[in-house]
């Protein structure tokens, strides 16, 4: 299978992110569950603007990836949300999907978690 290749995009593509009550459950149990050391590096980096609150700087991938929300897992494959280097992946339609509830980095910050 044809895969992205996230490294060296910094974030860019992760934000905003909306998320559903669902999502937002298991994002934070997946927080809490982080040794205190790891979670308050990935809490104090400097991101770059809009990029989501828990994209990891220093490693330049997903710092919750086990617990990311549908939009990240979908994105990249899907029409309208298509990676700018590998355009040619997103040739799927979204179907139907949970209310969000708000928007990392937005709507939510480390304060919630």
């Amino acid at each position: 299978m044809n895969q992205l290749n996230c490294k060296g995009c910094r974030g860019l593509c992760c934000g905003p992110v909306a998320i559903t009550r669902h999502e937002l459950a298991k994002i934070k149990k997946k927080v809490r569950s982080m040794p205190g050391k790891l979670r308050d590096g990935l809490k104090n980096q400097t991101r770059l603007y809009g990029t989501c609150i828990f994209f990891d700087m220093e490693k330049d991938r997903c710092g919750i990836y086990s617990a990311r929300p549908k939009a990240c897992q979908m994105f990249g494959y899907y029409k309208g949300m298509a990676c700018f280097r590998k355009p040619e992946l997103a040739v799927k339609t979204v179907g139907p999907v949970d209310e969000p509830i708000g928007i990392l980095s937005i709507d939510f910050t480390w304060k919630d978690f």
